[in-house]
């Protein structure tokens, strides 16, 4: 029986873990459809600079990865100590970079004068936030949710990559 993902992640043990996400019912990620004749070998690259650009934002650093024909393979290295160094600031600028952050936070951003009340729920925003930016789940979400869409657009077409199920993502601490 598969256990959530909460529930396998464990710092104490190893903060290394081994991710693997794969397209279903034959679709293609990159590489060439042998049927179709049509080739998908440029989205390697978006997939590839997402993930680079990914780990710039997040407190996950990307050991190693390779990218196939219908999955991917990602080795993450989840940096908590990183994210626990970066301030207030740092954590909005960084999840503004993936997300547009909420009212609060837009306003921050153009005035940080704010009401004790007003700091301490930007703060409860911003430690949430802080986790999301070292959790794999948001990491791989994130990461197939954009070459989804991108796919998506190419295709013309909506739902899941390339019109088959979403990406289903597996986990194993390395």
């Amino acid at each position: 029986m598969t256990k959530a993902r909460s529930q396998q992640v464990c710092l104490e043990a190893t903060p290394y873990y081994h991710c693997v996400s794969r397209c279903v019912r034959k679709a293609y990620l990159c590489g060439i459809d042998f049927v179709t004749k049509q080739n998908y070998e440029h989205r390697r690259v978006w997939l590839e600079q997402e993930i680079l650009k990914q780990a710039q934002v997040f407190s996950i650093d990307v050991a190693a990865y390779a990218v196939m024909s219908n999955h991917y393979h990602v080795v993450l290295h989840i940096n908590k100590k990183t994210a626990d160094s970066w301030s207030l600031d740092d954590v909005i600028e960084r999840w503004h970079t993936l997300y547009k952050g909420n009212p609060l936070s837009q306003r921050y951003l153009k005035d940080p004068n704010f009401s004790d009340a007003e700091l301490l729920k930007l703060t409860e925003f911003v430690e949430k936030w802080r986790k999301r930016l070292m959790d794999i789940s948001w990491f791989m979400r994130r990461l197939n949710e954009f070459i989804s869409r991108q796919a998506n657009y190419e295709d013309n077409c909506t739902g899941r990559l390339s019109s088959s199920p979403s990406m289903a993502t597996t986990l194993r601490a390395t």
